[in-house]
C-alpha cells in the first residue's frame, strides 16, 4: 500500500484528485492537507510515499513546503501542481527537487502516469539505500596488522578521486577493498563495474571496454556500450590487469589521461567521468622489464598501492573469518548454525592456506554439509577439510 498526501486549499480540487487517485488503485491510502502548515504535521508524524502540492496557498505556500521536504524528507517524492504557475515556477520547483509539475486543470492522464511513475521510483530507491547499507556493513574481516593498516589506507582514499593499485595473491580479497573504496566514496551510489582482464580475449578486450559501433567487424551487428561508458559517475575495477593487452593498455592510458574513449571503429570522442581502481596478482614492475605492461601506465594507475597479504600472513585473523562465514553460510543454506572447538580453529590456523581466504570459505562450507555434530571438532578439520 502506498500513503499519498494532497495539499491543496481548494476542497474541490482536493475531491477530484481523491477521487481519481482511489479509483486507480484501491490500495492507495489517501491523506488530505488545507494548507502548507497542516502538510508539515502530518509528514512529521506519518511514513508518506508521494505528495501532490499545489502553490499558491494560505499560511505557507507549496514552494516553501518543497523545500523543507527536500530539505528533511528528501525520499518522499513531490509533484507540483499549480494553476497560477507558468515555466519559470515550474522550473524552479524542478530545480529545487521536485519530481514532476503539472498544470491546473491537470490532464489526469498525465497525472496518474506522474504518480505511477514517482511511486515507482520511490520503491527503486529505497531498495537501493537499503542493498547500500547493507553492503556497507559488510566490512573487510580481520583485526590483524595487516588488515587495519588497509582498513586506515581505504578510509583515507576513499573521500578521493584517486586511483587505486590492489595487489595481492589470488583469492586474497582484492575485489573486497575495491568494494569497500567506492562503497564509502561519494560515487557510492553510482555503478560499480567489474572487468576481469584475464577472461576477455586479448581480440574483445577493447570492445568490452570501450564498446563498438555497428559494423566495426564481423560480428558487430549493432553499436555497444563498453564498461567505460557503463561505469560512467561511478568506478570501473580492472581485475587481473597484468594480462591485460598492450594494445588495450595505451587506450585505457588515453581514458585515465584524458578522461576521454574512442568506441571501437569510431573516432567519437566520447567524455567519462570514472574512477579507475585496478588490481593484478602479478609483480608489475617485472613485467614492465619483460616489456609486458606499460611503465607509464603503472605509474598513472599505482597512486595508491595498497598490498593484501595473504591468508598466511594474517592467521590471527581465521577465527574471526570462520565466526563470519558460519553464520553468513548458514543463512545462505538455510541451515543449522554450528559452533567450531578452539582445538579445531587452531588446527585451521596452522594449515597452509595456498587459495587464501576462498580456499578457506570452501573448508567452512564443506564442514557445515559434511559434520553431523552441531559442534565441529579438530577430527572433522582433519577428515574434511582436505588439507
Amino acid at each position: 500500500m502506498s500513503k499519498i498526501l494532497i495539499i491543496e486549499d481548494e476542497e474541490t480540487i482536493r475531491r477530484v484528485l481523491n477521487k481519481v487517485l482511489s479509483e486507480e488503485n484501491k490500495d492507495y491510502i489517501i491523506v488530505e492537507a488545507i494548507d502548507g502548515l497542516q502538510a508539515i504535521d502530518i509528514v512529521k508524524s506519518n511514513k508518506i510515499d508521494l505528495i501532490l502540492c499545489d502553490i499558491k496557498m494560505p499560511k505557507k505556500d507549496g514552494i516553501d513546503v518543497l523545500k523543507f521536504l527536500i530539505k528533511d524528507y528528501s525520499e518522499i517524492p513531490v509533484i507540483m501542481i499549480s494553476g497560477h504557475g507558468d515555466l519559470e515556477t515550474a522550473v524552479e520547483t524542478m530545480r529545487l527537487g521536485a519530481f514532476d509539475y503539472i498544470s491546473k486543470p491537470p490532464d489526469l492522464n498525465r497525472l496518474l502516469n506522474s504518480v505511477r511513475g514517482a511511486l515507482k521510483n520511490n520503491i527503486f530507491r529505497k531498495k537501493n539505500k537499503f542493498l547500500l547499507k547493507k553492503h556497507k556493513q559488510f566490512n573487510i574481516i580481520g583485526q590483524s596488522l595487516e588488515i587495519n593498516n588497509i582498513k586506515n589506507i581505504i578510509e583515507k582514499v576513499a573521500k578521493t578521486n584517486a586511483k587505486v593499485l590492489i595487489l595481492g595473491p589470488n583469492g586474497s580479497g582484492k575485489e573486497l577493498v575495491a568494494n569497500q573504496i567506492h562503497l564509502n566514496s561519494s560515487r557510492c551510489e553510482g555503478p560499480f563495474i567489474e572487468v576481469n582482464c584475464a577472461a576477455i580475449p586479448s581480440e574483445l578486450i577493447e570492445s568490452e571496454l570501450f564498446g563498438h559501433i555497428k559494423g566495426a567487424f564481423t560480428s558487430a551487428v549493432k553499436d555497444k556500450i563498453g564498461k567505460f561508458e557503463a561505469a560512467d559517475g561511478g568506478t570501473i575495477f580492472l581485475d587481473e590487469i597484468g594480462d591485460m593487452s598492450l594494445s588495450a593498455q595505451s587506450k585505457v592510458l588515453r581514458a585515465l589521461q584524458e578522461h576521454k574513449i574512442q568506441r571501437v571503429g569510431s573516432e567519437k570522442d566520447l567524455v567519462v567521468d570514472v574512477r579507475v581502481i585496478a588490481a593484478t596478482n602479478k609483480n608489475l614492475k617485472s613485467e614492465i622489464l619483460n616489456d609486458n605492461f606499460r611503465e607509464d601506465l603503472y605509474h598513472r594507475l599505482a597512486v595508491i598501492e595498497i598490498k593484501v597479504p595473504s591468508l598466511n600472513e594474517r592467521s590471527s585473523d581465521i577465527p574471526l573469518l570462520v565466526e563470519h562465514f558460519l553464520k553468513l553460510i548458514s543463512v545462505e543454506n538455510n541451515s543449522e548454525l554450528k559452533i567450531i572447538q578452539s582445538e579445531a580453529l587452531k588446527t585451521l590456523q596452522d594449515f597452509d592456506w595456498t587459495g587464501n581466504i576462498r580456499e578457506l570459505r570452501n573448508v567452512i562450507e564443506r564442514l557445515l554439509v559434511l559434520t553431523e555434530s552441531s559442534v565441529i571438532s579438530k577430527d572433522d578439520i582433519i577428515k574434511y577439510s582436505g588439507k
